[in-house]
């Protein structure tokens, strides 16, 4: 069974309960919170603790509890058969990384791949999109490093830079005519993001 948000956030609320200890504090993270944390921990192919440092340090007094909760909240999902959508990402690359047969099947049958706001995937879609490219590389992405906007998520503006490595046949197209904005707009633009 395929978890939603609003399904994740319940589950972690029913183990927030079942935790007990120093959860019902009104300085242990809601379950939206405890939500974002886990999620961003995948995302960002981090542990628990790095992200509670780095983007929560207001719950560090919480933090024993929280990893706590995140090993309930695995187990629950894994004893019940239940994936959330990072766990979606995570299945699917291990699946395309363990087993060739598979790999090789979709490679084949989608032939040709296209990811629009490549600049916004996070290093576990890059691997997908690597792994599903197959022996042909037909692989094409749009993005622009400069308009990342998704870094809280997990997102690595990277990805798009570093995709001539991984793809060493690139051939890159840049559109610089922009019919979207006026001129004075684009040069304020560009002395914002030099």
């Amino acid at each position: 069974t395929i978890l939603d948000r609003a399904d994740a956030e319940s589950m972690i609320h029913l183990l927030r309960k079942e935790l007990d200890t120093g959860t019902r504090q009104r300085s242990f993270p809601r379950k939206g919170a405890l939500a974002n944390i886990f999620s961003k921990a995948v995302n960002k192919v981090l542990p628990v603790e790095e992200v509670v440092y780095e983007d929560y340090p207001h719950f560090l007094p919480n933090l024993e509890s929280i990893e706590h909760l995140h090993k309930m909240y695995a187990q629950r999902k894994q004893e019940h058969h239940f994936c959330d959508f990072d766990d979606l990402l995570i299945h699917l690359r291990r699946l395309l990384d363990m087993d060739e047969n598979v790999r090789r099947s979709l490679s084949e049958r989608y032939r040709f791949i296209l990811v629009d706001e490549y600049q916004d995937t996070n290093s576990i879609q890059a691997d997908i999109v690597s792994l599903l490219a197959g022996s042909e590389k037909n692989v094409m992405v749009v993005g622009d490093d400069a308009q990342s906007i998704y870094a809280f998520r997990g997102a690595n503006f990277k990805n798009i830079i570093t995709f001539p490595e991984r793809f060493p046949n690139t051939h890159i197209v840049k559109l610089e005519q922009n019919y979207r904005s006026l001129q004075p707009i684009l040069d304020l633009t560009n002395a914002l993001i030099e």
